[in-house]
C-alpha cells in the first residue's frame, strides 16, 4: 500500500502540467471557463441551505438540551445564552459565505460552490445526530 502511495506521489509531482507540441509550443485551452456573478441562483439557493441548516442545528441543539444531553462541542455558556448562541450560528453562516466570496474573487469557483456544500453536509450531519440522541430522563 506505501508503494501506490509514493508511486501516486511521484506521478503526481513529475508529470508535465501542460502538454507541449512537437514544435515546442505549450498547448492552452482554447476558452476560459465562463465567469459568473456571485449572487447567482445557484449561490442563492446554497447561501440558503446553509442558513437553514444553521438554523436547524440551532433547533436541535436546543431540543437536545431540554432533554438532558450536553453539548460537546461548545461551552455550555455560549449555548446557555439564546441570543449569544443565535448569534454564533448567524456568524457561522456569514462566514460560510464570506469565504465563498475569496474564492470567488480568486477564481476558484468550484471551491466556491463546495464550500457551501461541505457546509450544509457537516451541519446536516450535527442536525440528525441532535435529534437521534436518545433522552436522558
Amino acid at each position: 500500500m506505501r508503494a501506490f502511495g509514493i508511486v501516486g506521489f511521484i506521478c503526481f509531482f513529475f508529470a508535465p502540467g501542460n502538454a507541449q507540441t512537437e514544435t515546442g509550443k505549450v498547448s492552452l485551452p482554447s476558452t476560459p471557463p465562463p465567469e459568473h456573478r456571485f449572487w447567482d441562483r445557484e449561490n442563492i439557493f446554497l447561501f440558503s441551505g446553509v442558513a437553514v441548516f444553521r438554523g436547524l442545528d440551532y433547533a436541535s441543539t436546543r431540543n437536545m438540551l431540554a432533554r438532558g444531553r450536553e453539548e460537546i462541542l461548545l461551552p455550555d455558556d455560549v449555548v446557555n445564552n439564546h441570543a449569544g448562541f443565535a448569534a454564533l450560528e448567524a456568524a457561522g453562516a456569514a462566514t460560510s459565505v464570506g469565504i465563498s466570496y475569496i474564492f470567488h474573487r480568486t477564481g476558484h469557483h468550484k471551491l466556491e460552490r463546495w464550500i457551501s456544500v461541505g457546509h450544509i453536509g457537516v451541519t446536516g450531519f450535527g442536525v440528525v445526530r441532535n435529534y437521534s440522541l436518545h433522552s436522558r430522563f
